[in-house]
């Protein structure tokens, strides 16, 4: 099947895109609408049937608001959904998300990054299962009290006794463990301990980038091996050295390296679409400037994501294979994993 009818007739999952930010801006009166206005259509116009929401804190509101932003951005997922219920459903399993597919909606999936309202307070990882998270990450950059960020790969630490306990409890609920931003120790770490499949929601390869944000070999490796997903980021800055070299062809070139280290069914697309956030929410005097664009040329945000699959059947993928990697092993994933409760009793 031809570009782009593959592109549009395949389950297209994304897990990571920063858009709550963007929407949790406005007031609540206008979160719905200002989803419905500005990210639906594109959503739609790129094909995507599964959007994760990451919950992302900035600095500003850590330590003391943390947990009340956190809170916030929830109950936008939740705003936005309702009030946009002839297009999305929030899910919590499988089931939900199979719904939502086969009613023409797009479903959502609620995730924490670095979950930072939690802090060392384990016993809330029930409770933002209760709220609808489904995936959750427990460092960013930095140190928290449940493990060190990539930032941070020199101390060499793992996981804190807290984030024993938070893996711990994210596996009993059904809540998928994401290392993602997580230390290279830190990850080893949570392989020598999960019993349930991993998650890297937004992960290159450090093969191609040496990046710390990014997975080596044996991470990969392990990662699949737990029947877990490696799932792609597109910031220019984890691809390549030279900002230059930061292209479409490159981002495929990590796509099918992560392909051939995890195997076909363990790789997926975590686009990391900032570049409309950032310009959103940032005044144009502080916006950041990291010497790396914020986008690949042609795939700015969801609507480029055809361009993708245009990609990978320019390099000879079978169509098999190419449906795997923009949504059916993420689909395969979460319907066995999501919000099911661990059935090890001990």
């Amino acid at each position: 099947m031809p570009f782009p009818e593959l592109h549009h007739d395949a389950v297209v999952a994304d897990t990571h895109n920063d858009l709550l930010l963007a929407v949790t801006a406005r007031p609540p009166r206008r979160w719905a609408g200002f989803f419905r206005e500005q990210w639906l259509p594109q959503l739609r116009e790129g094909g995507v049937n599964l959007q994760v929401l990451p919950v992302f804190i900035e600095d500003n509101f850590r330590p003391e608001g943390a947990l009340r932003e956190t809170l916030r951005m929830i109950e936008c997922a939740h705003t936005l959904a309702e009030g946009n219920a002839d297009e999305v459903r929030l899910c919590l399993d499988g089931a939900d998300i199979d719904a939502a597919l086969g009613a023409g909606r797009i479903a959502l999936v609620l995730a924490l990054e670095s979950a930072p309202g939690m802090d060392a307070n384990t016993e809330l990882v029930p409770t933002f299962h209760r709220l609808g998270v489904r995936i959750a990450s427990i460092a960013q950059w930095g140190r928290t009290p449940l493990a060190d960020g990539s930032g941070e790969d020199a101390t060499g630490s793992r996981l804190t006794a807290a984030g024993v306990e938070a893996l711990a409890e994210m596996e009993r609920l059904g809540i998928l463990f994401d290392v993602s931003h997580l230390s290279a120790s830190g990850v080893a770490h949570v392989l020598e301990l999960a019993t349930r499949p991993i998650l890297a929601t937004h992960s290159c390869a450090r093969a191609l980038r040496d990046h710390h944000r990014n997975l080596t070999d044996a991470q990969i490796r392990g990662i699949a091996a737990t029947g877990g997903t490696v799932c792609v980021n597109f910031l220019p800055e984890f691809l390549a050295d030279d900002p230059a070299e930061c292209t479409l062809d490159r981002l495929t070139d990590h796509i099918l390296y992560v392909t051939e280290v995890a195997g076909a069914d363990h790789v997926g697309l975590g686009p990391d679409f900032i570049q409309e956030v950032i310009g959103d929410i940032t005044p144009p005097c502080c916006e950041p400037d990291y010497g790396f664009p914020w986008s690949l040329p042609g795939i700015e945000g969801p609507r480029g994501l055809p361009l993708l699959t245009e990609a990978l059947l320019a390099r000879g993928l079978p169509e098999a294979t190419i449906r795997k990697i923009l949504g059916d092993n993420v689909l395969t994933l979460f319907r066995k994993e999501l919000g099911r409760p661990n059935q090890v009793t001990l």
